[in-house]
């Protein structure tokens, strides 16, 4: 296995060290518990469609954070929030998938990329990204010890109730992703084929 020495926003594979379960034999539980192609492709949702019951709230939580963003923080500011909680646990593939993201739904590369390279102490162009960071990075680290303080500077930094509301649930639900994925298995560089001509 080639493994990725720093933190990268390109496309990063993942390598269980249990045995997922193989596609022709999900079964139809287990694809109602992966949702879609993209899950059922992964290695890492195969493994863990191993509890389908399990996954398909699991999948739920995820598709519900990340996806209904109406009325609450953009859909960029909670790919923040997870890229931020994913680079202080450690979780290389996580942050990577959630820094393209939050590139992809901000433009703001530059500002991702810091984040990946500096932590989440840098600088990130802006009081409410640096906040979301901040928030972050410290339910990442002792979520007891996150409070009043740290909601506070979510709300100096401008983000309402809802939008707060958001940026925990996405670092709080990847503090425990992150955990998960860091004891089923181990990133990997993808090798590039050749292209044929």
């Amino acid at each position: 296995m080639t493994r990725p020495e720093t933190f990268t926003q390109e496309s990063l594979g993942w390598v269980p060290w249990l045995e997922p379960v193989a596609r022709e034999d999900l079964t139809a539980e287990q694809h109602e518990a992966l949702q879609d192609d993209f899950r059922r492709a992964s290695p890492y949702f195969r493994l863990l469609a191993r509890d389908p019951q399990a996954l398909r709230a699991r999948t739920l939580t995820d598709l519900d954070i990340f996806f209904n963003t109406e009325g609450g923080a953009g859909r960029a500011e909670r790919e923040l929030a997870a890229t931020a909680t994913s680079r202080t646990n450690g979780c290389i593939y996580c942050a990577s998938v959630h820094s393209a993201a939050a590139t992809r739904e901000s433009g703001r590369r530059e500002d991702v990329q810091r984040l990946l390279d500096e932590g989440v102490g840098a600088e990130l162009g802006s009081p409410a990204w640096d906040a979301i960071a901040h928030a972050a990075d410290a339910l990442a680290r002792i979520p007891l010890d996150f409070g009043p303080a740290d909601v506070q500077r979510l709300r100096e930094a401008g983000l309402s109730d809802a939008e707060i509301g958001d940026v925990i649930n996405s670092a709080a639900f990847f503090n425990w992703a992150n955990r998960l994925m860091l004891t089923l298995g181990e990133f990997e560089v993808p090798t590039r084929r050749s292209k044929r001509s």
